[in-house]
């Protein structure tokens, strides 16, 4: 991986490669001790069972310009230098605002209960911790595992075995999508990267 005291981290889904195999979802669960009812990245099948299916693995994208940072009232989401999305978990009062706001239905709750009793805001930290003491064990209960930290990976894209997701410095990520797309001379945009990267 890049350097990361510049870098701006990001994701590449293609949906191309896909195979619905599960293993980002288990592996994110395994590495971060997510609890049920939470899911930090799913695998959504668009137009199943007709031509065109395309399966499209769904974590947070870490966005640019994050909208569910600009809506959060107690300031209980921000971006890193990095450009990773986090919650502070302290701060969050689960009023729900950040999942209504994100494009890519990120945000999760531990109950079904009304915003405000749902308790708090659980998502994708680009295996990245928390706002905690690196490798704490307070920082690992909270937020999961810190690879980042180590100069890892997220665990989805590491274990993916087609490589459907791609994950790390924003220069990287882009030449491996740049690449891919000019060997399929299809002229796509990345999957997300309208909404989550404007003008990458």
């Amino acid at each position: 991986m890049a350097n990361q005291s510049n870098a701006r981290m990001k994701f590449y889904i293609d949906t191309k490669r896909c195979i619905e195999c599960g293993g980002c979802e288990v592996g994110c669960k395994n590495e971060n001790h997510v609890p049920m009812g939470i899911s930090r990245i799913r695998v959504v099948t668009v137009n199943e069972g007709e031509t065109g299916e395309t399966n499209v693995p769904i974590p947070c994208m870490h966005c640019t310009n994050a909208p569910c940072v600009a809506v959060c009232p107690v300031d209980a989401l921000f971006s890193r230098q990095d450009g990773i999305v986090q919650v502070n978990k302290d701060t969050c009062i689960g009023c729900g605002y950040c999942l209504y706001a994100c494009p890519f239905g990120a945000p999760q709750f531990p109950t079904a209960a009304p915003f405000g009793v749902r308790g708090v805001m659980d998502k994708c930290t680009y295996c990245a911790g928390g706002p905690e003491v690196p490798h704490s064990q307070r920082e690992m209960q909270l937020y999961g595992s810190n690879r980042v930290a180590d100069g890892k990976l997220p665990m989805c894209a590491s274990v993916c075995a087609t490589k459907a997701l791609v994950a790390g410095d924003s220069k990287d990520v882009t030449e491996v999508a740049q690449k891919r797309i000019a060997q399929r001379g299809s002229g796509e945009v990345p999957w997300g990267w309208s909404t989550a990267y404007p003008g990458a």
